[in-house]
């Protein structure tokens, strides 16, 4: 019912944000009169303000067009590699022949992408930034509203089978980078290739940020999956997909409780960037204001969670831990992190990270203990937080350049 309360909020807001939308403009345009009244900008301000505030917030694309290798502009195409009902593998192609591109001699990286919450494109400067010198590939996760009853459920189960297909179709030399929730089904998903002695395990894999060990240094986020019971999770987040989209009758965990449970982590740090916001546009700070207006149109765009999937990953990952303790079972066979030899690997943490604490992805190492000590690298990037080591300056100028050294290094 409250999925369908949503719905009903949102028609009844959509003409009331049009219409501020528009006043906004009214008052703001060089061209409308009422643009040279007195406190126009303010008044100007306060409608974009309650526009944004009260807007339905659809996914950005990713809006990736070039890249630059050796000081030349290339052309990015943007296409379709693999497509399945609950996620598209998305390959930025560089617009050269074939001889061209082949005389690059880039390696293949397939970047997972995490499915909580806000969607791919959250990771545009990780892509960005690997793209002069690799060839790059992401998983774009479906919002699971638009993915038909007759698609059947999705479990973690078929998380880990979808990364298996994709390293597999871009395999063997490939090298993936997990980042935050996707290293635990990465890891997991590469165990079993290993156990399989799979032809094509990838060349290194590369996990940031994630909670391998939800037990080493818990946040907030760890503390709520272990304080509340199983069943709680059951009864409190899931709902059915309302009549209105594809997906109608799929249970969910809804995009927009999500949203309000990321605002709640930090709702002063949210509360003092809109009213900076409203500051910015009175004084005519466009810049500034359109700095706010690109961070918060893709943080305020997210997507449903298939249910069983969220529900997996809470039980076997936040309250069983089923990684570390090794007693994670998939498809009957059990993960085996110790089966992995040929595989590199490199585990980044951010010092400040309040999603992932220290220490949760560098068990890595400890559990993948068949890899030579050669093979392996930790990096932690002071005083960066959680979304600092995939994207903003320390990862362009810091972060990005290691991967690349550590890919090449085991290419």
């Amino acid at each position: 019912m409250l999925y369908q309360l949503h719905e009903m909020q949102r028609s009844f807001l959509t003409p009331l944000m049009q219409w501020a939308d528009a006043s906004s403009k009214l008052f703001s345009n060089p061209v409308s009169p009422f643009a040279h009244t007195p406190f126009s900008q303010r008044i100007a301000a306060g409608y974009e303000l309650m526009y944004r505030l009260g807007k339905d917030y659809e996914k950005p694309a990713f809006g990736i067009d070039t890249t630059t290798i050796k000081d030349e502009t290339v052309k990015i195409v943007e296409r379709i590699a693999v497509e399945k009902p609950f996620c598209q593998l998305r390959h930025f192609k560089k617009d050269l022949p074939d001889a061209a591109f082949a005389a690059l001699a880039q390696p293949t990286v397939l970047v997972v992408a995490p499915l909580s919450g806000h969607h791919a494109t959250l990771l545009r400067d990780t892509v960005r930034a690997l793209l002069p010198n690799h060839d790059v590939y992401i998983t774009d996760w479906v919002d699971a509203r638009m993915v038909p009853l007759s698609a059947g459920p999705f479990h973690l189960d078929d998380y880990i089978y979808y990364v298996q297909d994709f390293i597999r179709t871009l395999g063997p030399d490939v090298h993936v980078i997990s980042v935050c929730q996707p290293t635990v089904p990465v890891l997991a998903a590469i165990s079993l290739m290993a156990s399989d002695n799979d032809p094509k395990l990838p060349k290194t894999m590369t996990m940031m940020g994630g909670p391998i060990d939800p037990r080493k240094s818990p946040t907030a986020v760890n503390d709520l999956a272990t304080e509340k019971p199983f069943s709680w999770f059951e009864n409190t987040v899931i709902y059915s997909v309302p009549g209105n989209y594809p997906g109608f009758g799929r249970k969910v965990y809804p995009g927009f409780l999500q949203h309000a449970g990321f605002i709640a982590m930090n709702p002063g740090r949210h509360a003092q960037s809109h009213r900076e916001f409203y500051q910015h546009l009175v004084r005519g700070d466009e810049e500034s204001a359109e700095s706010h207006r690109q961070f918060y149109d893709e943080y305020n765009a997210v997507l449903d969670m298939p249910a069983e999937y969220y529900l997996d990953t809470i039980k076997t990952v936040f309250q069983d831990f089923s990684l570390p303790k090794g007693t994670w079972e998939v498809g009957g066979k059990l993960v085996r992190p110790q089966d992995i030899k040929t595989v590199a690997l490199f585990t980044i943490e951010g010092e400040l990270d309040d999603i992932s604490g220290a220490g949760q992805t560098q068990a890595a190492h400890e559990l993948c203990s068949g890899i030579p000590a050669d093979m392996k690298l930790d990096y932690v990037a002071p005083k960066a937080g959680h979304y600092g080591i995939f994207s903003g300056r320390r990862w362009r100028e810091i972060i990005c350049p290691k991967i690349g050294e550590f890919i090449k290094a085991h290419a």
